[in-house]
């Protein structure tokens, strides 16, 4: 960004903190200072207040998402100004915090700085007008902070919608495959919530799960929409997507973690799966979960040359092959579960709404783009 471009930015961040009216916090156990602090702010910022630390902390647990600035004083009974930011800066860490203080003790103010997030300390007895500009600043940081976390949550937003785009046009390239993604994707975060996962690692692995058949997308039209069996050589062909998928998506820097699962979704707990034959505990548990919510919806998805199977042989198929082609303690959750994933598969479109964690982090509506279709072309 260039200078004349950061000032724009800047000047926009200023013009909007101006016209905005923000909530200001004053905390002051002396009258005379509190009627004072009302007046250099009245009419600017919404003014809440309060005598002492306690009430101000009462207000914060009540009301701390509108405020975005406190100024408090440190000398005040039941609860000095040092420990009273600190409990703020642990329940409400974005608010601005401002100290008034009669001592430069030097422990005040690295206690102050370090315990409590401190943006500025202001020695009493303080000018308004010094105040003032403080404050200001408080509320520009603060304006700042705000707009980056829109940013952030835009960015979210557009990373997560173009992970759909490419995992629907995949998808879409034969009619057999409409769906197929985000059904895979839906049956690995029911088991992946079974098992208590992370958020972090349950985002992963709905990315994953999105981006599974990614390597598809180089795959001949020929090959892919073929309709009928594979020929061996053919299958030769088809057997490298999980490689192609893992050299697509390590070359992005956020989805790295996940290459290595592509990769693996087609591997099998016994060793004998491709590409690399791994075994055990060698396939990432990410894999391992996709590979099991990938080979069900082959089996309840209908082929060009055969109907999709039933609900029930597809589960008591997975249990047939728990421990030679499948983890045996996922395979036996994924049976536990079956009637979760049955209800899943009836409505994915809704039920992915009730489990995705990109969803509910990014906070906004997806569009209904997969069909709610059943019929998936087998992997």
């Amino acid at each position: 960004m260039s200078a004349c471009e950061l000032k724009e930015s800047l000047d926009v961040v200023l013009n909007f903190a101006q016209e905005e009216k923000y909530t200001v916090l004053i905390v002051d156990d002396e009258e005379n200072n509190l009627q004072l602090l009302k007046r250099t702010f009245r009419g600017k910022y919404n003014l809440l207040t309060a005598t002492n630390g306690v009430e101000g902390l009462e207000i914060v647990k009540q009301q701390g998402d509108k405020i975005a600035l406190i100024v408090s004083d440190q000398k005040m009974p039941v609860m000095e100004g040092t420990e009273f930011l600190q409990k703020v800066r642990e329940i409400h860490p974005e608010i601005v915090k401002i100290l008034l203080t009669g001592h430069v003790g030097t422990d005040i103010l690295v206690s102050a700085i370090n315990d409590c997030d401190l943006f500025q300390y202001i020695l009493k007895p303080f000018e308004p007008e010094e105040l003032k500009i403080a404050v200001e600043n408080g509320i520009t940081k603060y304006s700042m902070a705000s707009n980056n976390k829109v940013y952030y949550n835009e960015l979210r937003e557009l990373f997560y919608k173009t992970i759909r785009a490419i995992s629907n046009a995949l998808d879409t390239r034969d009619a057999y495959t409409n769906g197929h993604s985000l059904r895979v994707t839906l049956y690995s975060m029911i088991m992946a919530s079974e098992l208590g996962l992370d958020t972090t690692y349950m985002e992963d692995i709905e990315i994953a799960g999105l981006l599974h058949d990614i390597g598809k997308i180089a795959m001949p039209k020929s090959i892919l929409c073929k309709n009928g069996k594979l020929t061996d050589e053919e299958f030769v062909v088809m057997k490298s997507h999980p490689v192609l998928g893992e050299k697509i998506v390590i070359n992005i820097k956020k989805l790295q973690i996940i290459s290595e699962w592509v990769k693996a979704h087609h591997e099998k707990w016994n060793g004998t799966g491709y590409p690399d034959g791994l075994k055990g505990t060698q396939i990432p548990l990410a894999a391992r979960i996709i590979s099991i919510a990938d080979t069900y919806d082959a089996m309840t998805s209908t082929r060009p040359y055969r109907t999709a199977l039933s609900h029930e042989t597809a589960i008591s198929e997975i249990g047939r092959c728990a421990g030679t082609q499948f983890d045996p303690e996922l395979a036996n959750l994924f049976v536990r579960i079956s009637d979760k994933i049955d209800d899943a598969r009836k409505n994915p479109e809704t039920a992915y709404q009730k489990y995705s964690f990109l969803v509910k982090n990014i906070d906004f509506k997806i569009s209904s783009e997969a069909s709610t279709s059943n019929s998936a072309q087998a992997n």
